[in-house]
């Protein structure tokens, strides 16, 4: 832990403390400047003007990175018959109905993404225990519940990601590696503001994103021009 912060601090050094940065520098910089000995995954984050309290602003939604993320996504199907066929067929780690429920039930969490047929949700709500608080619970407002499961597969194994405004009003979402190529991490960045942008709640008034910055998994985080992005 002392090495990481003498490393840190060492890149921190070279930032001035107001200086805010267009997409492409920041990309660049936080390329030029890692130190981790694995593949960085470079996330963005928003601080938003909404009221975290009123349900009527929750934000949350869902983006299919143009240059995926990365990261092998392990997908799971809760479906029997013909969709689950049609799942096996697109890719998906593991496909059942009861007997994938009860291994699920027995504390198996090991994927990253869980999806279900609305006839297989009548089980599957049961799994809330275990789903709920990993996040991974299906649901049809990021479709993850649906009867197409071989779609839902591919755009999940492609890169679909999802994200979630947390109890403080912070959306942090990752859209690639640090090895990815700085044209291909700008298009996946441009493509996460847009979403989030795009998921504004009707009840939100004055300035949606207060600010937004981005960050790799060791490196400081660093704010974006709110002109340069659209964001004022």
């Amino acid at each position: 832990m002392v090495q990481r912060g003498k490393k840190y601090r060492k890149v921190v050094e070279h930032l001035a403390s107001d200086k805010a940065f267009v997409l492409n520098e920041a990309l660049e910089f936080l390329k030029k400047n890692s130190f981790a000995r694995f593949d960085e995954t470079a996330e963005m984050a928003f601080r938003l003007g909404v009221n975290p309290t009123k349900s009527d602003q929750a934000v949350r939604g869902s983006i299919t990175l143009p240059h995926g993320t990365g990261k092998d996504i392990k997908v799971i199907v809760f479906a029997s018959g013909d969709a689950a066929e049609a799942a096996t067929a697109a890719g998906a780690n593991e496909v059942g109905f009861m007997e994938l429920v009860e291994k699920v039930k027995g504390g198996w969490v090991d994927f990253d993404i869980a999806i279900a047929t609305a006839e297989a949700m009548t089980e599957v709500r049961k799994l809330g225990k275990v789903l709920g608080p990993r996040g991974l619970m299906p649901n049809p407002r990021n479709g993850t519940v649906t009867e197409d499961t071989a779609t839902a597969v591919k755009q999940f194994k492609a890169g679909r990601v999802e994200f979630k405004m947390d109890k403080a009003g912070n959306v942090n979402v990752p859209f690639g590696k640090l090895s990815f190529e700085v044209d291909q991490l700008i298009e996946n960045g441009k493509a996460v503001i847009e979403a989030v942008m795009a998921a504004k709640p009707q009840t939100v008034k004055g300035i949606y994103v207060k600010k937004c910055s981005v960050s790799s998994t060791m490196g400081p985080g660093l704010p974006l021009e709110s002109r340069e992005l659209n964001l004022s």
